[in-house]
């Protein structure tokens, strides 16, 4: 409940992040944007996935914002802001209430929106290993990209490190289980797409594929 006061960065860190502070639950090297749209986990300690996703507004443009670097569409869409008249798509998502822990845009730099132990809404419909509900036990990584490009060394090296600090303060993760959203919702998603390298991902955590 704490971390949901404090006040949002006002610059990205763009340091790849190297630890993961667990007293309240956000990542070393991640600027932090505080999103309404999460609420408590049944149990904070029941962390048992984490969920690889794609999004970039408008779709498969990035770097659009008139306030970029320090603006993203993406913000305004996770911290309910999107001007639904600033591009004919926005106006099918601007209603939507939904949410990421963390972003890793293009060059590599993350924003955290959700702390750890609370529940983001970025799963949906889902199910994970005869489990539902995946939002109740997992944490949801978005990268900036789309199913037809890809993504870059830069988001490759922040995810990485990301998820070796995510296992190490949460012994409840594992390697084998980290999936993508299309994993979890096949009928409904295909993100994170064909152009995300799974293999350069289990082969750099040392996971079996």
């Amino acid at each position: 409940m704490t971390a949901l006061s404090c006040e949002s960065d006002r610059s990205v860190i763009a340091d790849v992040p190297s630890s993961l502070r667990v007293r309240d639950h956000r990542l070393s090297g991640a600027a932090y944007r505080a999103s309404p749209n999460c609420d408590e986990r049944a149990d904070p300690q029941d962390l048992a996935l984490i969920v690889i996703h794609n999004i970039s507004l408008p779709p498969d443009t990035f770097d659009a914002h008139p306030d970029a670097p320090d603006g993203s569409y993406i913000d305004d869409l996770f911290l309910n802001r999107l001007d639904a008249a600033a591009h004919p798509y926005f106006a099918t998502i601007a209603e939507l209430r939904v949410s990421a822990h963390l972003c890793i845009f293009r060059d590599g730099s993350i924003r955290q929106y959700v702390p750890f132990d609370r529940r983001a809404w970025h799963a949906g419909a889902s199910e994970w290993r005869g489990r539902t509900r995946c939002n109740d036990f997992s944490i949801g990584i978005e990268l900036e990209g789309s199913d037809f490009r890809p993504f870059t060394d830069a988001q490759y090296a922040a995810l990485i490190e990301t998820i070796k600090a995510l296992l190490a303060a949460y012994p409840t993760l594992s390697r084998e289980a980290i999936a993508g959203h299309s994993d979890i919702a096949p009928d409904r998603k295909t993100d994170p797409g064909p152009h995300f390298d799974w293999s350069r991902l289990h082969a750099a955590l040392g996971a079996s594929a």
